[in-house]
């Protein structure tokens, strides 16, 4: 996924990054409110970190103004406000989580997987289009019954095809989801990456749509095939 974690807690702020790499996400990291509405605005990301007590602009507010502007991005606040109402605040704002300081980054972590699987009305840890199938818990896919091994950056670009089957996802887009902000994209980085995938998928498990981009079957075209 592509996340915008919003903390102006430098040690926080290292910490869930490093956790979030780990698992192979791509990261954009904002320290206050008005750079962060500023992000939402530029970018699509799937998943907003946001902190509460940020210089400037509180989290708050970033959220209201996210939900008035009708950006409905997943958002899971991370504060050190404990209070019950501060939290169901919180929750009413539209927060889909709230995550209370200090917090394990597992927990973190089981709680960004429970958001997502609400959001895309999945039951388990899987993203698929009914050919492919692909596991966040091991970072792996499956095709036609054979498991396959991903590394990161195959993992990622893979994730973002298959959470749009059927829709074309630019060159630009799919670095996005590979490289955190103010990383430089590798020459020829995509085109290398889905050659390697479709060899260990197969040869048409990714089409290029000469000129636009990239993408996977959509569930219908899938079952037909």
């Amino acid at each position: 996924m592509r996340i915008l974690l919003v903390e102006d807690d430098p040690m926080i702020a290292e910490a869930v990054n490093a956790a979030l790499a780990d698992e192979s996400h791509v990261v954009q990291h904002v320290t206050n409110g008005r750079s962060a509405l500023g992000q939402i605005a530029a970018n699509d990301y799937q998943l907003v970190l946001l902190d509460l007590g940020l210089p400037g602009l509180d989290g708050m507010t970033v959220l209201r103004t996210m939900r008035a502007e009708k950006r409905d991005t997943p958002v899971i606040i991370l504060t050190a406000r404990d209070a019950l109402e501060d939290r169901l605040q919180g929750l009413d704002a539209g927060a889909d989580d709230y995550l209370v300081k200090p917090f394990h980054m597992s927990e973190l972590l089981a709680r960004m997987r429970a958001v997502m699987r609400r959001r895309n009305g999945a039951a388990d840890n899987v993203i698929t289009n009914g050919v492919i199938t692909l596991f966040e818990d091991t970072k792996s896919a499956e095709m036609a019954g054979r498991k396959i091994t991903l590394t990161k950056r195959e993992y990622s670009l893979l994730a973002a095809l298959l959470a749009r089957p059927g829709a074309i996802l630019s060159r630009r887009a799919l670095e996005d989801r590979i490289y955190a902000a103010g990383e430089e994209p590798e020459s020829n980085a995509v085109e290398y990456l889905i050659h390697s995938l479709r060899k260990k998928l197969s040869a048409d498990a990714i089409r290029n749509v000469r000129g636009l981009g990239w993408m996977v079957a959509s569930r219908d075209d899938a079952a037909k095939s």
